[in-house]
């Protein structure tokens, strides 16, 4: 959510008239990411969220796009995106791709307990199901394609106990994505990116998911890991909270049992995970684009993830 193109309040109010959403009244740049161009915008007829896409592209967009509307139409509480007046979702500012949501009500919750984490575990198990009719399909962009072809470049940033590491992870990934037990998985639309502050809570009850500019068509089971390593663990060390991670788990449950090739593959898809993240952070720290209010994450957190969920993996 940094702000790497600059929009007047001029240029937002117009916008946001083009698309019928009333007078500006306030508009302010939103830290904390470091995909896209965010602002948060008051007007007249409600809060919104302006978003002006850096990397994706008109082609990608869609998909995003169109999923959030799919899912808002299910009953999953996820930003809406706002149409023009032929009603189409993708719009153009400063020439970038840029879209407008509404603000979800609430607060992210950074410090969440058992509670929390089972009514993250109950929503996510519904939108899996949810988005089994979307039609749309796209690749999980920062997948096993984008690892392979990452890890070479953040090679050179790494001591030598990182590059062991990362390269042993790597091959053992590329091996488990080539197992039988693998391509049997369930799989579908995923969020790919469900960390604490994607989700807002208004007096402790979930309100809703945001931020699906990383989704894709990949395993269940692959999102599953990427909430485990969040909302599941100790910041400071990696460690889990196994409290936490079986609240997460039995809600998932209630809503979709897992298979019995999940449960078995359930430690190496936290892993993945934790390499997913842990990659991006090395190029995203490493290989920097300017934005202001930027602040790359730290990439050594996931390092340890990936180490305690090799030394400490979790089973259901």
């Amino acid at each position: 959510m940094a702000v790497f193109t600059e929009v007047s309040f001029d240029e937002a109010a117009a916008f946001l008239r083009f698309l019928d959403l009333g007078q500006l009244q306030h508009l302010k740049g939103a830290s904390g990411g470091i995909e896209n161009t965010n602002y948060f915008v008051d007007t007249d007829q409600g809060q919104y969220v302006l978003t002006l896409f850096e990397r994706l592209t008109f082609e990608q967009l869609p998909f995003y796009l169109h999923l959030m509307k799919h899912l808002a139409t299910r009953g999953i509480p996820v930003p809406d995106p706002a149409p023009d007046a032929k009603g189409k979702l993708l719009h153009r500012l400063k020439g970038k791709p840029a879209a407008v949501v509404n603000k979800l009500r609430g607060h992210s919750e950074l410090a969440p307990t058992p509670a929390h984490c089972a009514g993250v575990g109950d929503m996510l198990a519904r939108l899996h199901l949810a988005g089994l009719d979307y039609e749309r399909q796209q690749p999980n962009l920062r997948g096993l394609a984008w690892w392979n072809e990452t890890v070479p470049v953040v090679l050179p940033c790494l001591n030598e106990d990182q590059r062991s590491l990362i390269r042993s992870e790597l091959a053992y990934q590329n091996h488990v994505a080539a197992s039988s037990a693998y391509r049997s998985l369930p799989r579908g639309v995923i969020h790919a990116d469900l960390f604490r502050d994607n989700v807002m809570f208004d007096n402790g009850q979930l309100t809703g998911f945001f931020d699906f500019y990383f989704a894709g068509c990949d395993t269940f089971l692959f999102d599953i890991g990427i909430c485990l390593n969040d909302w599941c663990l100790a910041l400071e060390t990696g460690r889990l909270d196994t409290a936490r991670a079986d609240a997460f788990m039995a809600a998932y449950q209630k809503v979709r049992p897992l298979t019995a090739q999940e449960r078995t593959l359930l430690p190496a898809l936290q892993r993945a995970g934790a390499l997913r993240f842990w990659v991006s952070r090395l190029w995203d720290f490493h290989l920097p684009r300017d934005a202001t209010m930027l602040k790359a994450h730290d990439p050594g957190h996931f390092e340890r993830v990936l180490r305690e969920r090799l030394a400490q993996p979790y089973l259901l």
